[in-house]
């Protein structure tokens, strides 16, 4: 099973969708973000990605502080270019429908772990299904209804008129009455159905965008491909990045999370959070760093036992004594006899 599937997560630009929009209707971003684990640096941090729970409890929060069950609807309803940055352009940029419902299933994965799109013709009409690609999961009800809608508001406002779709379906039981539902779609959906889709005339999805522009769209393209392919690349291993920068810059003082967060181009949150992911800490590599310079250091008779504690950072011996006890049971002094 690959890392995504079982530790699946979503950019944080939908978590920041759903905290603008739950504040248009309100709710204050402290009072949703509250004890779901959403960071407020997140906001801003284009890069981010959060656990794919996180996204749906606030998806749920939203729906209940807002008092409005088709919370997603209306989270759709207010879109406006460039939410998604890449996969956006990259769909807005195209030249008709078909190839913006394409682009939409190629680099969806930028945003979103597990979330599929499939665009299936059916001669008159076109079909396509959202859903997770793993088996027993799927959106949680919000998410899949915002995603439907959007299918529906970003193809209107391509067009430059309004987009009814010709029948939709849901997995998920109603959340609220029909003229919610039918307000966006132009149809009442069917619910509890095997898949959640949207089936849009073929005619309509072959019209030609008004105002594409083809040049444009080779540049969007062509860098989305870029940052697509340097997101399927297997996780980088951060852990032994750290691991040595922190050798490099034990001698010169350069091993603060700070310091080594800024040689990496990271912030020190997207350091820390992507340490968490391999299951280990900054406080502990740096430990495990020092052990193991320390035990190079003892075995050079050259270098005296303060110039070690030196070498390793240590604000005094005593500081270096304690932890090499810590360490290997025994004493500096003693681990370098023992290697005489």
């Amino acid at each position: 099973m690959s890392p995504h599937a079982r530790f699946p997560r979503v950019s944080a630009r939908v978590g920041a969708l759903i905290i603008r929009r739950a504040s248009v209707l309100g709710v204050e971003p402290a009072q949703l973000i509250g004890g779901t684990g959403f960071d407020e640096a997140w906001l801003s941090e284009t890069e981010a990605r959060v656990p794919l729970a996180m996204e749906e409890l606030l998806w749920a929060r939203a729906a209940e502080l807002t008092h409005r069950p088709t919370f997603g609807l209306f989270a759709a309803s207010q879109i406006r270019p460039g939410e998604f940055d890449v996969l956006d352009y990259a769909v807005r940029t195209a030249p008709d429908l078909r190839t913006a419902l394409q682009r939409l299933a190629r680099y969806n994965r930028l945003v979103h772990d597990l979330a599929v799109f499939e665009i299936i013709p059916m001669g008159e009409t076109t079909r396509i299904e959202h859903r997770f690609d793993i088996v027993g999961a799927r959106p949680c009800p919000q998410a899949a209804e915002f995603t439907m809608a959007s299918l529906v508001v970003v193809a209107s406002q391509l067009c430059g008129e309004p987009v009814h779709a010709l029948s939709v379906e849901f997995e998920h039981a109603a959340l609220d009455k029909v003229d919610a539902y039918r307000s966006v779609f132009g149809v009442v959906p069917r619910f509890e159905c095997p898949v959640t889709c949207l089936v849009l005339a073929s005619e309509l999805l072959d019209r030609p965008v008004p105002g594409a522009d083809p040049g444009l769209s080779r540049i969007v393209t062509s860098h989305a491909e870029q940052v697509l392919t340097v997101s399927l690349r297997p996780p980088e291993n951060i852990t032994a990045r750290v691991r040595r920068e922190l050798t490099e810059g034990m001698a010169h003082g350069r091993t603060s999370l700070q310091a080594v967060a800024r040689r990496l181009n990271l912030s020190e949150r997207s350091l820390q959070r992507r340490l968490d992911d391999q299951g280990t800490c900054f406080a502990a590599l740096m430990d495990d760093v020092r052990r193991d310079l320390a035990m190079r250091y003892i075995a050079d008779g050259r270098l005296a036992l303060g110039e070690v504690a030196y070498l390793l950072g240590f604000a005094d011996p005593s500081s270096f004594h304690r932890a090499f006890k810590r360490w290997t049971g025994m004493t500096p002094a003693a681990a370098r006899r023992s290697r005489l």
